[in-house]
């Protein structure tokens, strides 16, 4: 049962937990061209997510704790322990994942960016410029003419 078992538990609280900070992140970072916004969201992505093991010393003399567990918290504990080996090779594991997080947000990025390109494409083959492409007086079927005179704002009435 999946109550019953704390570590799957566990895992998927921090999954869901993890999934909330990503989703509030890139909407958190939404001034931002999405260039930099999605890097930037998959390396927190991978530094969240990139797996590790660890082992853990019980009370009793020569008995072990071994499990699976995020890099980053393993590094946070190793970190907080002074224990450099372990520090040494979570930390690893956490800029592997920020590194490996950057290559994938720059490839979506850069996948976003090249399907977005059609049209542009189409448009420089046709020849029209912008100046011809945003005029509006062929739609309203004035063909050059002035503009009309605004007309007077009319309010509504009640009653």
């Amino acid at each position: 049962m999946l109550t019953s078992d704390s570590m799957s538990l566990l895992w998927l609280t921090y999954l869901g937990l993890s999934l909330v900070v990503l989703v509030t992140g890139y909407l958190g970072l939404a001034f931002l061209p999405r260039l930099l916004r999605l890097p930037i969201t998959w390396m927190v992505a991978g530094i969240l997510l990139v797996p590790t093991r660890f082992r853990l010393p019980l009370v009793e003399e020569g008995e072990f704790h071994t499990g699976l567990a995020p890099a980053v918290v393993v590094a946070a504990v190793a970190f907080l322990e002074r224990n450099g080996p372990v520090l040494m090779t979570s930390g690893l594991l956490v800029a592997a994942g920020a590194l490996l997080g950057i290559a994938v947000g720059i490839l979506q990025a850069w996948w976003f960016r090249t399907a977005a390109t059609p049209g542009e494409e189409a448009r420089e083959k046709s020849g029209q410029d912008d100046t011809q492409q945003h005029n509006n007086s062929r739609r309203d079927d004035r063909r050059g003419e002035q503009p009309h005179r605004p007309r007077k704002r009319r309010e509504p009435k009640i009653g």
